[in-house]
């Protein structure tokens, strides 16, 4: 059986306040309590979480995180962004021109959250092998 990410901690300045915002872009359920440790948790899929765990002063290192969903839950994604009044754009890391990229025939956008994490929500995947 290949590997799957099964979870991963994301470094937040208020993790539930974190996990409360990814969880409504991504319209999924969430915790303010993990099953274990302190982290607040986000039920991304079946077969991923994403654990905000807190971090105690100083700089919150960024991360990336890029989510595959269908068209239409590109759709409703953005629909959410949009009543969030959340800005997104076309680049991971340009100005926010609330723009959509077609790179590689799907469609892209990218959001930044409090802590400054950038994610990324496609649906064709360019990071696959040929």
């Amino acid at each position: 059986m290949p590997a799957v990410l099964d979870h991963l901690l994301v470094p937040a300045r208020d993790r539930r306040a974190a996990a409360e915002r990814l969880a409504a872009i991504l319209d999924v359920p969430w915790s303010a309590q993990a099953a274990m440790g302190p982290f607040s948790a986000v039920y991304v899929s079946d077969d991923l979480t994403l654990d905000f765990d807190e971090v105690a002063a100083g700089a919150v290192p960024l991360q990336h995180v890029a989510f595959r969903v269908s068209d239409a839950e590109f759709d409703a994604l953005l629909a959410r962004l949009q009543a969030l009044g959340i800005a997104w754009r076309s680049t991971p890391g340009g100005p926010d021109d609330f723009q959509v990229n077609p790179h590689g025939g799907g469609r892209i956008v990218y959001w930044r959250e409090p802590d400054g994490h950038a994610w990324e929500a496609l649906t064709r995947s360019y990071a696959r092998r040929p």
